[in-house]
């Protein structure tokens, strides 16, 4: 994805991504070398690649519900196909919601194409969008004049603003695009990148000798050195036995410092990485040594990954959901209780206590379960167990609750 303002247009030629301008600042301050941190190259860590597919994993598994007001009060209405099958009959909403939350995620926008529109008009006076096909980051270039997009091409063909499906986050006022999370944190990754190319390069003997063979008893010269090099390479290649006086000695080096501040630099690079894209360290897996996370339960932990991390974005795409999807005023809802699933007996509980507090219905409560209602040989059960006093009045067509366990 590139951003290439109209005042550029005639400089085609020298655009270039956020990452890499980032990087090109990075060779000219400290030369050529390291590895190379785009939002592809990022992927190859593996804490990346667990932020990014832990928060695309929750957001595409949120049910998509569409709202209108009544009355002041929230009525659920027919969910359009749209935000059933974004991507036609191949593409469901949990592919096209995972595959757009990971553009998101790493390059701060996710674009498509609109190849359909339905007959209800939007806000822009046309009909909304029916299906949008996804289309590739590398693929999309971006024209603008100032915080206005006025083109967009993709594979070399130009589009207008309403014909193509853009959201975005990380924002900044007065860019029209959203910003990647990897250009900011290229270079603590950078770090924790080049730690995994040293390492293999230390253990394969590309970075430092993998030993030393010393003359203790005298300075040798090159000729000698080199001889004396080839015939312990010949005896060890093959597991032989190198066979010398008591002048020469062999020398293991045991990089114990570097292994250690490998170790380290790869575990402080995951920290980062887990906090740059906005997923707690002991989620993935990376919790740093020495430090503790202490909650009541799992439905407390995942309420504050909600609330601290996922939940903006989330409502983000909430937002862009009702704007372009949805007509006025109706609006959607991703359904974060699926994130917040409770144990069971947290859950009997919470609903026991709605029960008693007049706040939830018996069949509302069967019907959470998804069980249907009590029939009246299921009442009869509770009457032998329980005797009368839970029974339903024959006249109320809504029994009273039979037990904390409903």
């Amino acid at each position: 994805m590139k951003l290439w303002p109209r005042r550029r247009a005639a400089r085609a030629a020298q655009i270039v991504t956020a990452e890499e301008l980032l990087n090109l600042e990075r060779s000219r301050r400290f030369g050529g070398g390291g590895v190379h941190v785009t939002a592809d190259t990022a992927l190859r860590h593996g804490a990346v690649w667990a932020c990014l597919r832990l928060r695309a994993d929750l957001v595409s598994s949120m049910p998509v519900d569409v709202y209108r007001r009544v009355n002041g009060l929230q009525v659920e209405v027919p969910t359009p196909p749209v935000l059933v099958t974004p991507g036609g009959a191949e593409v469901g909403m949990r592919e096209w919601a995972y595959s757009t939350q990971v553009d998101l995620d790493r390059a701060g926008n996710c674009f498509g194409l609109i190849t359909e529109r339905s007959g209800v008009i939007g806000p822009d006076g046309r009909g909304l969008p029916a299906r949008i096909d996804l289309v590739a980051l590398a693929d999309v270039v971006v024209r603008s004049k100032g915080a206005q997009i006025t083109k967009f091409v993709i594979a070399g063909q130009e589009y207008e603003p309403w014909e193509v499906w853009h959201e975005k986050q990380y924002t900044v006022a007065g860019l029209p695009l959203g910003l990647s999370p990897v250009a900011f944190a290229a270079w603590t990754i950078e770090e924790s990148l080049n730690a995994q190319q040293f390492a293999r390069d230390w253990f394969a003997g590309g970075a430092v000798p993998m030993a030393e063979l010393k003359n203790i008893d005298k300075t040798i010269n090159e000729k000698d050195a080199r001889i004396a090099r080839e015939a312990f390479a010949a005896a060890v290649s093959t597991g032989d036995l190198f066979v010398h006086g008591k002048d020469w000695e062999y020398k293991p080096i045991q990089a114990v410092a570097s292994q250690s501040a490998f170790i380290e630099a790869r575990q402080y690079g995951t920290i980062d990485i887990a906090r740059f894209f906005g997923c707690p360290g002991d989620l993935i897996d990376a919790a740093a040594s020495g430090s503790s996370v202490t909650y009541a339960n799992i439905s407390q932990r995942n309420l504050q990954f909600l609330i601290m991390h996922l939940g903006p974005a989330v409502g983000r795409r909430e937002d862009a959901f009702s704007r372009r999807l949805v007509s006025n005023p109706r609006y959607v809802k991703l359904n974060t209780d699926s994130l917040l699933r409770m144990d069971p007996a947290a859950r009997a509980s919470m609903v026991a206590t709605q029960i008693n507090a007049r706040t939830l219905a018996p069949s509302e409560a069967r019907a959470l379960e998804e069980r249907q209602p009590f029939t009246e040989e299921q009442y009869a059960e509770f009457d032998r167990l329980f005797g009368s006093r839970n029974a339903a009045p024959a006249t109320s067509p809504t029994p009273a609750a039979p037990g904390a366990t409903s």
